[in-house]
């Protein structure tokens, strides 16, 4: 169930029955503990299957203990300032982007890298929970004292380029067009290297960028340029995969404290469920997406080569990493 702030603000309660598949119900219970869970994504994304996956099996397995509310599409704000609301405890769960997290996360930025994973199969035995890669970040979080806790990493889909007027076959067809980038120096020197001409344009721009020709072309995940119609303005799509956009699952660190061991071990539990759930759903968002842009909006789809994007890419990937501070996660993620 998804609600909006209203009932948020209003704090009213309710009761779970659900209980698990097979399992014996235990006496109800009223709830005890409200969990809150964000994501900035309206539906359908893997991240709303996650978020209603996790609160199916948290209120079913606590038996009433806990209830978890669901704040979809950035109602509770944009990912800084719900880090910084989870670190007070005032909202306690996400589910989202780890780049939008690299302002207080900065090593979140190696996951920007062009080609720095071979595809989605297999992904979260490389970086999910239980995995040195996760290990690592869980670290990285007590580190910096961000008063989160790392439940999982996991992944949410592919990000592919698009362009206005070109059909992208080869790297040669994007040679001196204007690239529409964030403001993350990886993405500039990424798109620099392939001949094109880095312009930064902030998301909410996009659209309007790339119908005036401020920009000739951008990439993103495929839930993203559907969902925000990009394919009305850049028809051109080109499946790079050239990112796998890498997602995490986070609490509070005080929310999380404030939970015995046996919610904690429910919590987690469904948490992992969830991450695999997700990159389930991506994978199937992804091959439906393509099949929909083509026959229903008139997208033309390309599959260039990526082994000639690889070959341009590859060289920069550890001056990038360099560039930005993240040699020890790129190493470990190499070797993962």
């Amino acid at each position: 169930m998804i609600i909006g702030r209203r009932n948020f603000l209003a704090g009213s309660a309710l009761a779970t029955t659900a209980v698990l598949a097979g399992a014996t119900p235990g006496p109800a219970r009223a709830a005890t503990r409200r969990l809150r869970i964000h994501t900035l994504v309206k539906s359908p994304h893997p991240y709303n299957d996650m978020a209603a996956a996790m609160k199916e099996q948290i209120e079913a397995a606590s038996q009433g203990a806990l209830e978890v509310q669901i704040f979809d599409a950035g109602q509770l704000g944009q990912d800084p300032a719900v880090i910084s609301e989870l670190s007070l405890g005032t909202i306690d769960m996400m589910i989202s982007t780890a780049s939008n997290a690299a302002e207080q996360i900065p090593e979140y930025a190696i996951f920007t890298m062009p080609y720095l994973f071979g595809g989605l199969d297999g992904l979260i035995g490389h970086i999910g929970p239980g995995t040195p890669v996760q290990e690592h970040f869980e670290k990285v979080y007590a580190e910096r004292g961000v008063g989160m806790k790392l439940l999982a990493l996991g992944g949410s889909g592919t990000r592919n380029l698009s362009a206005a007027k070109v059909k992208v076959e080869h790297v040669a067809d994007l040679e001196g067009l204007k690239m529409r980038t964030t403001q993350s120096p990886m993405d500039s020197a990424t798109w620099a290297a392939l001949g094109m001409l880095p312009v930064t344009v902030a998301w909410g721009e996009l659209y309007a960028a790339m119908q005036t020709g401020v920009a000739d072309a951008m990439e993103s995940s495929l839930p993203g340029y559907n969902g925000s119609k990009l394919y009305e303005v850049a028809p051109h799509l080109a499946l790079t995969e050239h990112t796998v956009q890498i997602n995490h699952i986070s609490m509070s660190q005080r929310s999380w404290d404030g939970l015995d061991a046996e919610l904690q071990a429910i919590v987690q539990d469904a948490a992992t469920a969830a991450n695999k759930l997700g990159l389930d759903k991506a994978m199937q968002y992804d091959s439906e997406l393509v099949a929909k842009l083509e026959s229903e909006n008139g997208v033309t789809v390309t599959r260039p080569d990526k082994q000639e994007f690889i070959d341009r890419l590859e060289p920069i990937q550890k001056e990038l990493a360099a560039k930005l501070d993240v040699v020890e996660e790129y190493e470990l993620l190499k070797a993962s």
